[in-house]
């Protein structure tokens, strides 16, 4: 309660997260908020933040898919540093243990990872393809275009950066829905994307209660896949049909996975034809 003292006699600042939206922290449009763990304020998101945050990753896709691959990963590999300086806040937020070490540890390698493979997609993903007649066949991976993240609520941490790092590798623009049962390291995570210069709208990070956002990004016109790890069978079911109304790619893979053709989930391959010079 306001004015309510901690055990050294000071007034007790209880934090309030925010939404992370095009690059800005800000109050969910409603007001709204839950108390989490009785001691923090969670913003609880509504459709119309959802709406925000898609339309942000749609204006942000087409600048971050056209920088190089080589750029992408460095802004990777900053993450994984600001987030293994950032260490000792995860591992509290985690339940601290040995456990908590590692999945920050986990999540960490999993940027660090992902930024390596961003400019080596095109060369094991690619392929020149034998073609009868004087062209060349080729075909390139590139983004999917926005991708909603349906985090998962365990690992917390590191289930989140599995599923974040290989859609923006791919250059892809994501709008992450936080589990409603664990949102702080997600919303926290959203702090470090902050300050690791992902550009504005490249990554948005919100949450609220599931049954009000969720229904609404399996069904928004402007996102194009969907990643399901964070959700029940149920509710799988519910996204892929509210996803065949707009062709929306429903992407199940398992949340601890790691494998570069993850990367391709979130990719389109297109066929170049070019003729041969003389």
């Amino acid at each position: 309660m306001p004015g309510a003292k901690n055990g050294n006699g000071r007034v007790q600042v209880r934090k309030t997260y925010k939404l992370y939206i095009a690059g800005e922290f800000v109050r969910s449009e409603s007001g709204r908020a839950y108390r989490f763990d009785g001691s923090v304020n969670v913003p609880r998101g509504s459709r119309k933040d959802l709406r925000d945050a898609v339309r942000a990753a749609r204006g942000a896709v087409s600048g971050w898919a056209a920088r190089t691959a080589m750029n992408r990963g460095q802004i990777l590999y900053r993450a994984a540093e600001m987030l293994d300086g950032r260490r000792a806040q995860f591992v509290e937020l985690l339940g601290s243990g040995r456990g908590a070490h590692k999945e920050v540890d986990e999540a960490v390698e999993a940027l660090i990872w992902y930024a390596g493979w961003s400019d080596k997609l095109a060369q094991v993903i690619g392929a020149t393809n034998p073609v009868a007649g004087p062209y060349f066949n080729f075909t390139i991976p590139e983004p999917t275009g926005v991708v909603g993240v349906v985090a998962p609520g365990k690992p917390a941490l590191a289930g989140l950066v599995r599923r974040v790092a290989p859609a923006l590798c791919a250059g892809n623009a994501v709008v992450v829905l936080a589990p409603e049962a664990k949102p702080l390291p997600a919303l926290t995570l959203a702090e470090v994307l902050a300050t690791s210069d992902l550009p504005a709208g490249v990554a948005n990070v919100l949450s609220g209660y599931r049954k009000e956002l969720l229904p609404w990004l399996a069904s928004h016109m402007d996102v194009n896949a969907i990643d399901v790890a964070g959700c029940t069978p149920a509710e799988v079911i519910d996204i892929e049909k509210a996803a065949a109304d707009n062709v929306k790619r429903v992407v199940k893979l398992a949340p601890n996975e790691m494998s570069p053709y993850l990367i391709t989930a979130f990719m389109e391959m297109k066929t170049v034809w070019h003729p041969v010079g003389v």
